[in-house]
């Protein structure tokens, strides 16, 4: 066989193996339970999860948060990421189901079948209670309807190939505990649900999270300064369990300073949360590993 012949059929067999390994994977209908949902407790899953943040109209407050009919844009190495409607609309989620809502958050894959972009964070999602989806789509369910047709990505070549967010979830899509033994609830509410990684975590060059520095801080996506390291090697290192929570609450350090940038809106949506999932976020936080601040890239 030609060594020309033999470089055009590895090149063909690479590219099938590529094409089953990025297609996308929905969640088996059989083994995914379906709870009734509770409307009153999905509000506290948006809230936690911070959904309104990224759906909502920049800058909205009071009853305007609740508006998501997205839009807003999202400015990443690989290109501007436009947030979608997820308003109960015919231009939003009117038309899907919990399992559609579940994949969505779990396998990052829409009803149709396609692949989402990791901007959407269901990279930290992977572990999200079926309670927790149930209860999401059914308060998703009761918010006003948003006309509003969603805006494409704008993205260069290769990153506008959604397939490739197949290899992509093949190389960094994961369902493990990031901190083994941790407390369970603040686990969850911060690895999970919170998803505190996604800002507070540096990434490769491939926009995955560092595990190796989980939350020592990371670049602000906004461009100005950096996202402060949440472990007790960093600026919370003599903060206590009670000013942690008392933070995420009030948005006052113990020095008597107020949450700025981007923090805001989180605290925004965990004011709204119990103060007993507050203090679980706190214990989590206060019994990380020690980390020095991630380095600059």
């Amino acid at each position: 066989m030609r060594p020309r012949t033999k470089a055009l059929i590895a090149a063909s067999l690479a590219g099938l193996a590529a094409w089953y390994i990025s297609a996308p994977s929905k969640l088996d209908p059989a083994e995914w339970p379906s709870p009734a949902g509770d409307a009153s407790r999905g509000e506290q899953v948006l809230n936690i999860g911070g959904c309104a943040s990224c759906h909502m109209e920049k800058g909205a407050k009071g009853e305007a948060r609740l508006l998501l009919g997205g839009g807003q844009a999202f400015t990443t190495p690989f290109g501007t990421f436009y947030a979608p409607n997820i308003s109960p609309s015919v231009d939003g989620i009117s038309g899907w189901t919990p399992l559609d809502l579940a994949n969505a958050l779990l396998r990052g894959v829409s009803p149709k079948g396609t692949h989402y972009y990791p901007a959407f964070p269901y990279s930290s999602y992977t572990r999200i209670q079926p309670q927790d989806v149930a209860d999401l789509k059914a308060y998703l369910d009761t918010l006003p309807p948003v006309s509003r047709i969603n805006t494409p990505h704008d993205l260069p070549f290769p990153f506008n190939i959604r397939r490739t967010n197949g290899i992509w979830k093949a190389l960094f899509l994961r369902d493990d505990p990031v901190i083994p033994n941790a407390e369970p609830r603040g686990q969850y509410l911060v690895e999970v649900l919170g998803h505190c990684a996604e800002c507070h975590t540096p990434r490769n060059a491939l926009g995955a999270l560092d595990r190796s520095r989980w939350l020592a801080g990371a670049p602000n996506p906004e461009g100005k300064g950096r996202i402060p390291n949440l472990t007790p090697g960093g600026g919370l290192a003599s903060w206590s369990v009670d000013d942690i929570a008392y933070y995420l609450e009030s948005g006052f350090t113990p020095e008597y300073d107020t949450v700025g940038s981007t923090m805001v809106e989180v605290v925004e949506n965990l004011s709204r949360a119990t103060a007993e999932d507050r203090r679980a976020i706190a214990r989590y936080l206060k019994a990380l590993p020690a980390l020095p601040d991630a380095p600059k890239p």
